[in-house]
C-alpha cells in the first residue's frame, strides 16, 4: 500500500496535475454559457470530473509515449519513467484508470456525452504520438484542450450550439500558440532526433511570429463570442485582459531569450484561463 501512495503521488507530480487549469476554467465557461447562468452542481461536479480524468488520463499516456525520447533530452531525462521512479506498466494501469473514470463521469451526464466520450479520448491521447507525424502537433494539443468548452455545452444541453464551437476554435489557438513558444527550447534536440515541431520546421523566430498570430486569431474569437452570446462591458474586460497578458507572456520570452518560459507558459497561462471565466461568469450571472 505504501509503494502505490508513492508512486501515485509521483505519478500525480509528473503529469502536473494541478496544470489542469488551463483547460477547466474554460469547460465551466461554456457550462455557465450554455446554463444562461449557474449550471446544477451535479451536472458541474461531474464536469470536473470528467476534466481531470481525461487530462490525467492524456498526460500519463504522453510521458509512456516519450519515455525513449525523454530519456534522451537532457531537459526531460530526469522525468520519472527516464529516471526509473515508475514502471512503465504502473503508468499504463494509470492511464487505463484515469480512462475508464472519465467514461464513467460522462455516462452519469447524459447520453451524449457518453456517446462522444470515446471520441473526446481519442483526441487528448493522439497528441502524444503527432510529433511524429506533423510539425502542427501544437494545434491537436490545442484541440484536445478546445473541446472542453463544446463538451461542457453537451454535458449541461445534451446537445451542441454552433457558437460554444467559436470558444473550442480560441481555446485552440490560444494552446497552439503557446506550445509552439515552449517547443522552442526543444529546438535542437527536435532536429537532431528527427521529431515535427513549428520550430523545428520554420526556426525558432519563425515559430514565435507564428505563436503570435495564433494569439491574435485568439483574441479576435473571443471578440467575436461576445458579440454571438450578447455578452456586455464585463466579459469585453475579459477579453482586454487576457490581450494584456498575452502581451506580456509576450515579452518576457524572446527567440535569443528563453530564461523565463516557464513562467510565460504555466503561471501566465493558468491566470488568463481562470479570469476569463471570471469575467465571463460575472457577466452572465449579473445580467439574469
Amino acid at each position: 500500500m505504501a509503494s502505490l501512495l508513492k508512486s501515485t503521488r509521483v505519478t500525480l507530480e509528473m503529469i502536473k496535475w494541478e496544470h489542469s487549469v488551463f483547460a477547466l476554467p474554460f469547460a465551466l465557461t461554456g457550462a455557465v454559457l450554455a446554463a444562461g447562468g449557474w449550471p446544477a452542481w451535479r451536472v458541474l461536479g461531474w464536469i470536473v470530473v470528467c476534466m481531470v480524468a481525461a487530462r490525467s488520463a492524456a498526460m500519463a499516456f504522453n510521458r509512456l509515449a516519450d519515455a525513449g525520447l525523454d530519456a534522451e533530452n537532457p531537459r526531460t531525462a530526469m522525468r520519472a519513467i527516464p529516471a526509473g521512479l515508475l514502471s512503465r506498466g504502473f503508468v499504463a494501469g494509470f492511464v487505463a484508470v484515469s480512462a475508464g473514470v472519465f467514461l464513467l463521469a460522462a455516462a452519469r451526464l447524459n447520453r451524449l456525452t457518453l456517446e462522444l466520450a470515446p471520441v473526446a479520448l481519442a483526441v487528448v491521447l493522439a497528441y502524444s504520438l503527432m510529433k511524429r507525424v506533423t510539425r502542427w502537433s501544437h494545434l491537436v494539443l490545442g484541440l484536445a484542450l478546445g473541446i472542453a468548452p463544446s463538451a461542457a455545452w453537451i454535458a449541461v444541453r445534451g446537445s451542441l450550439d454552433w457558437r460554444i464551437v467559436v470558444l473550442t476554435g480560441a481555446v485552440l489557438l490560444w494552446v497552439g500558440g503557446f506550445d509552439v513558444l515552449y517547443a522552442c527550447q526543444d529546438f535542437e534536440h527536435d532536429r537532431r532526433v528527427g521529431l515535427k515541431s513549428v520550430p523545428q520546421a520554420f526556426g525558432v523566430r519563425g515559430a514565435f511570429w507564428i505563436a503570435r498570430g495564433m494569439h491574435l486569431g485568439m483574441l479576435a474569437l473571443l471578440c467575436w463570442l461576445v458579440v454571438l452570446f450578447g455578452l456586455g462591458k464585463v466579459s469585453v474586460l475579459g477579453v482586454v485582459v487576457v490581450a494584456l497578458l498575452l502581451l506580456y507572456e509576450h515579452s518576457i520570452v524572446s527567440p535569443g531569450d528563453l530564461r523565463r518560459m516557464n513562467a510565460a507558459f504555466f503561471t501566465l497561462n493558468g491566470i488568463i484561463s481562470v479570469l476569463f471565466f471570471g469575467f465571463v461568469a460575472a457577466d452572465v450571472l449579473l445580467r439574469r
